[in-house]
């Protein structure tokens, strides 16, 4: 935040905030989102278990609480800059203070530049973003309209030369509008939790992690089947389901989810060797 200018005076902090040795990730949306965007979120979210990653966010309805759901639900430590000052009273939006208090009870942290009773207002909102943008080593953007105030974080991380990352969505959703127009102009298209460790410098994903037995043991029999054939070595999806006797349809579908959690790590046909 020391590269910002025109930093406020003082801030609120109430919990913990996240040690330096932690990259932090800006993820930002639509409050009206789609079924995909949640989707999206909670699947890239929590295929980075297991990283020094911390989730920043404005505890808003919608995308915003879906990532800081997401984090803790995976062990996450996450960040919220709430639209309004801490005081319970004021604090924005107000049915998401049962969220704001797990954050905190889990080693997490709420922050605002705001007097301690200030209530959300149009114009807090804006300067929030900008704090959430410069905290954040890098900005996701899971579905963002036209003109909204996704795309206005999204040019704050740009003007404090952050990454920007973005969810392409469906060509039929004006909600594909933001990560479209920002994927055009250079940002980073993500389609896996890999392409998100990639971004933050923590490695391309399976030299750096190992599956934990309870990483393996919340699978499902079939995932766990493909897990333990990857494990001896890299094999082409069509062996895969030769092995197994399923459809390869099916088995792409489970080899797509594996990598959304970053348990495998594929590269065309071939899914390469997992450390166990």
């Amino acid at each position: 935040m020391k590269q910002i200018a025109r930093l406020p005076a003082t801030m609120d902090i109430v919990g913990s905030l996240p040690t330096d040795d932690h990259s932090f990730l800006c993820v930002i949306g639509s409050r009206n989102h789609s079924p995909y965007g949640e989707e999206a979120c909670r699947q890239l979210i929590g295929g980075l278990k297991g990283y020094p990653v911390v989730i920043v966010s404005g505890l808003a309805i919608g995308i915003d609480s879906i990532a800081h759901e997401a984090a803790l639900d995976t062990g996450i430590k996450t960040v919220a800059f709430p639209g309004s000052g801490l005081a319970r009273g004021v604090l924005y939006p107000h049915s998401k203070r049962k969220l704001a208090d797990r954050i905190v009870t889990s080693g997490g942290a709420l922050i605002s530049p705001f007097e301690f009773d200030q209530p959300s207002m149009n114009w807090t909102f804006p300067a929030r973003n900008r704090l959430m943008a410069g905290m954040s080593h890098a900005t996701l953007v899971i579905e963002a309209r036209q003109g909204s105030g996704t795309l206005l974080t999204a040019e704050y991380a740009t003007d404090f030369n952050r990454d920007i990352l973005a969810v392409p969505g469906s060509i039929f959703s004006e909600l594909s509008y933001g990560p479209h127009m920002l994927i055009e102009r250079g940002a980073v298209p993500i389609t896996t939790s890999l392409d998100i460790l990639k971004a933050l410098g923590l490695g391309t994903g399976m030299s750096s992690r190992s599956i934990s037995p309870e990483d393996y043991a919340s699978l499902d029999p079939l995932s766990q089947h493909i897990i333990t054939i990857i494990g001896r070595g890299e094999i082409s999806k069509n062996d895969i389901a030769m092995e197994i006797g399923a459809p390869i349809h099916e088995v792409n579908a489970k080899l797509s989810f594996l990598e959304l959690q970053g348990l495998i790590s594929l590269n065309g046909l071939v899914a390469r060797k997992m450390l166990f």
